[in-house]
């Protein structure tokens, strides 16, 4: 829709022009200490809304300190920032704590139209099948320790890891790519459409 491309690089976010080629100057970094960005793994944009909500995020420990290692469950965060930010901004929405069962996030779709955001939660990485692994909605106007407003998980899900997630709104389904089955699930899910 702005024709624009999203990367999320560590500790940024790099915006280029969706035409262009070659040695390519981004047009807008989200970088810095108030950002609360480290180690991205994953973004979306919202086109509608004018918003980009990402994950990997750690806040900082202390003023100027950047966060530790997400070890006991602590830590994994959304992001949600403004769609035209640039440089060392603070997030309009950060959604993390014990209420969001966030752990980490491994990758982020967007429902658009109602503004939804729909993020997989594998659990630790260095679990081979983590328990409480889901993948979780939240609106892009929630902020703070929030539970997800729907999730998919637990025994009947038979998810294990799921690892992507994926829309297909013509037949209101969410699909979900599981690392440890080595499977697509798919879920009818027409509350989010």
């Amino acid at each position: 829709m702005h024709n624009e491309i999203y990367i999320p690089n560590h500790d940024k976010i790099l915006v280029f022009p969706r035409d262009g080629n070659g040695d390519v100057v981004p047009i807008r970094i989200i970088t810095g200490p108030d950002t609360q960005l480290d180690d991205v793994e994953s973004l979306a944009v919202d086109p509608i809304h004018n918003v980009i909500v990402t994950a990997g995020a750690r806040p900082p420990t202390a003023p100027g300190q950047r966060g530790g290692p997400v070890d006991q469950g602590e830590g994994g965060a959304l992001l949600i920032f403004k769609r035209t930010d640039s440089g060392n901004v603070k997030p309009v929405g950060i959604i993390q704590g014990p209420k969001t069962r966030i752990v980490r996030i491994n990758q982020i779709q967007m429902q658009p139209t109602k503004g939804w955001i729909i993020a997989a939660q594998p659990g630790k990485y260095e679990e081979q099948e983590p328990e409480g692994v889901f993948v979780g909605v939240w609106s892009i106007n929630d902020n703070g320790n929030v539970p997800p407003r729907w999730f998919i998980g637990g025994p009947k899900s038979q998810m294990k890891k799921p690892r992507g997630v994926a829309l297909n709104p013509g037949n209101k389904e969410l699909v979900v790519a599981d690392m440890r089955l080595n499977t697509v699930l798919t879920y009818y899910f027409p509350e989010i459409f």
